[in-house]
């Protein structure tokens, strides 16, 4: 039996995971700890956390596995380099010392800094840390493993047959053919920042049409074996890696939108930039589809896997699942980068002899909340708090009276999902509370939607949809019956669906109690649901934070454990 740290880093959402004795006993991402979002940098406070959390020491590691190969990265960024010269001159020297500074070190660096002996620190294909970080937390015993993202060492998508602890590599398509290379284009060409705005790109997208399939079969197309191929005149990931596309994009597309400009639908360029959003989201999903149909012709399996950041594409999961011809779809709720590091440790712990985990059944597995640490600080600052014997009750009757309630309680979540523990939680039935979370605390663009979550059993009362392998994570949507839409105004989107979550008691207990006690007054068992922080900001973890965040922003209450402040009216 093995005790593993897996490490991801140096791209970005730097995350540690520890497995011990075959159990996944903590995740935790950088950001969540050093308050930079998307932390790319070595994550030593997240594995110490980890280590402390489990009761452990460095020293009691058998291995520490990260998640890539450093220099077969650096051999692809080299070659690629070179062969597209004098194109990447000037990419040139600010990769090479990229390449060659604490990225090609990693390994040196994580045994030096967490003290461990250097002959225990391994490392993994990061393609395969991404498919062990779904197949081994996965419900199946057989799946196929679809991990699609930027790039690897070189691989950008790849297909696994997974059976049991095993993972067969069947398919891949490399580097600079990236549909996640693809998506980060067309969201900077979009005014968005790469790595962050993908995301709004998806909201965006279900304000256009997608009109331009035209444009975008000179963009991308799919190639007759399931694969695909991108003109790269048209991207620049080889040779500036922050815009990510070429001059031949703005020719077919029009000039990119103005980073920062409010959106305004009633201008004739940004419902054109919305059109390019829709576009961009159904050529993906098309791409996907015939990615996952391939992937179910090559393993003959009933149940799909999927990874890399283009897997928290809820939109594209869910047609997946509707169309790709398996039974069953499942999404590790870190699916980006940061998963790496699960991926990595359940490798290094597997090749030790441990046995594969138990099925994933929660987020929850970061560090709890000090609830009495949270007491001193909020009277050392002279807030109002109290304690209650049921913070359930008191959230369900300020959320069922309109109030906007942070919500800390609990581990924090692994993955960019808030799925209870740290959340902000409304009713879901006004608009007007939507446009209040963006405007005075989320500060974000209006046409992006916020998500319910509902007791699971309730699901098919507001939803065309049933509990799946997904939406306990949140990586999926789902139709809103036309019935209750009007009952769910604040968390249905334009398009009609919504992000949806189902919650368990076994999953999420304290947003389940929540739930069961707004159905107990009479009330839906809904709420909108949203991740507990500001625009720029990780997602809070400890009391500082969620107090911090308290004093900065406009919510009606605070919940940390059982304690409870409220503004005055």
């Amino acid at each position: 039996m093995a005790r593993v740290l897996g490490i991801s880093a140096h791209y970005h959402d730097a995350a540690a995971a520890l497995v011990v004795d075959g159990e996944v006993v903590a995740a935790i991402q950088e950001e969540r700890l050093s308050r930079i979002k998307n932390d790319p940098g070595l994550p030593l406070a997240a594995a110490f956390a980890c280590l402390q959390h489990a009761g452990l020491q460095p020293g009691d590691l058998d291995a520490v596995a990260f998640y890539e190969e450093p220099f077969a990265k650096l051999e692809r960024v080299l070659v690629h380099l070179l062969r597209h010269l004098p194109r990447t001159w000037r990419a040139f020297p600010r990769a090479l010392a990229g390449q060659l500074g604490s990225k090609i070190w990693v390994l040196d660096h994580l045994s030096e800094g967490l003290g461990v002996a250097r002959d225990r620190v391994v490392r993994f294909d990061h393609h395969r840390s991404h498919a062990a970080s779904a197949l081994l937390v996965s419900p199946y015993e057989r799946a196929a493993v679809l991990v699609v993202d930027g790039v690897g060492e070189a691989h950008a998508t790849t297909i696994w047959d997974g059976r049991g602890d095993d993972l067969r590599l069947l398919a891949s398509v490399d580097f600079p053919h990236s549909l996640g290379l693809l998506y980060a284009g067309l969201t900077a060409f979009l005014g968005f920042a790469v790595n962050e705005g993908e995301y709004k790109v998806m909201g965006l997208a279900a304000w256009g049409q997608p009109r331009l399939r035209e444009h975008f079969q000179k963009i991308v197309r799919l190639t007759g074996d399931g694969a695909y191929e991108l003109d790269l005149a048209c991207f620049a990931h080889m040779s500036d890696a922050d815009l990510g596309f070429g001059p031949a994009l703005e020719r077919l597309l029009g000039p990119r939108r103005p980073p920062g400009r409010p959106w305004d639908f009633e201008r004739a360029d940004d419902r054109h930039y919305a059109d390019v959003a829709a576009t961009l989201q159904a050529v993906l999903e098309d791409i996907l589809l015939a990615l996952a149909r391939k992937a179910r012709v090559l393993t003959g399996a009933d149940h799909l896997c999927l990874a890399g950041g283009v897997a928290l594409n809820a939109l594209a999961n869910a047609r997946l699942q509707a169309e790709a011809g398996f039974s069953r779809v499942f999404v590790q709720p870190a699916a980006g980068d940061a998963g790496g590091a699960l991926g990595a440790a359940l490798l290094a712990a597997k090749g030790r002899g441990d046995p594969r985990p138990a099925p994933l059944r929660s987020a929850a597995l970061g560090l709890p909340i000090d609830a009495a640490r949270a007491h001193d600080i909020a009277g050392e600052l002279g807030l109002p708090v109290r304690r209650v014997d049921d913070p359930a009750a008191h959230v369900a009757r300020l959320v069922a009276a309109g109030k906007i309630v942070a919500h800390a309680r609990g581990r924090f979540e692994w993955g960019p999902r808030a799925l209870g523990q740290r959340s902000l939680l409304a009713c879901p039935r006004d608009p007007a509370t939507r446009e209040r979370m963006n405007r005075l605390i989320k500060e974000r663009e209006p046409f992006r939607p916020f998500a319910p979550a509902v007791l699971s059993e309730r699901t098919g009362d507001f939803f065309n949809a049933a509990p799946d392998d997904m939406t306990p994570f949140m990586t999926t949507t789902a139709r809103v019956r036309d019935a209750t839409q009007s009952r769910l105004g604040a968390t249905t989107h334009r398009d009609g669906t919504a992000r949806l979550q189902t919650v368990e008691a076994a999953r999420a207990p304290e947003l389940h109690a929540v739930l069961s006690e707004l159905a107990a007054l009479g009330h839906d068992p809904v709420v909108l649901n949203t991740s507990l922080n500001g625009a720029g900001e990780p997602i809070v973890a400890g009391a500082e934070d969620a107090l911090a965040f308290w004093l900065r922003h406009g919510v009606d209450a605070l919940v940390i454990e059982d304690l409870l402040i409220e503004r005055s009216p």
